[in-house]
């Protein structure tokens, strides 16, 4: 890639947010941290994103009314859901998430699916928020 691609993780919990940037930043990528979806609508109003990490449950605005938003306002940026709750499969795929990721998160599965995300075509990610066909990501959470 010629430019350093810009994520936006998107979580309340400030700990949350400093693991996984802390992690996305030792691979080579730029963070920008949103607590809440409010926020990040700022954000991806202002600056070109390429993906978005994004927890469901938030303040003011919640997880699922943001992803709705952010698929509004930029059709093309994959969405990988962050969620500590259980049984969002269905909700996500309808939706039109690119992924779905249950915390405790494997840091391993999470680098390789926003690479794989990255890469794929743009008519893929169209596909997927038009609620077509497209490949998806779910990672479930592993017990240890």
């Amino acid at each position: 890639m010629d430019t350093v691609p810009q994520i936006l993780l998107v979580d309340d919990d400030s700990s949350v947010r400093q693991s996984v940037a802390r992690v996305l930043h030792s691979e080579g990528f730029n963070v920008i941290a949103a607590c809440d979806g409010l926020e990040a609508m700022g954000f991806i109003e202002r600056q070109p994103i390429d993906i978005v990490l994004l927890d469901l449950n938030m303040p003011q605005q919640n997880g699922w009314e943001t992803l709705q938003g952010l698929s509004t306002k930029a059709p093309s940026v994959p969405i990988i859901i962050i969620t500590a709750r259980s049984n969002q499969l269905f909700q996500a795929l309808a939706a039109g998430a690119a992924a779905l990721m249950e915390k405790p998160l494997d840091f391993p599965k999470l680098l390789q699916t926003v690479r794989d995300l990255l890469a794929e075509p743009l008519e893929t990610r169209l596909a997927r928020t038009a609620g077509r066909n497209a490949q998806f990501h779910y990672l479930p959470a592993t017990s240890k």
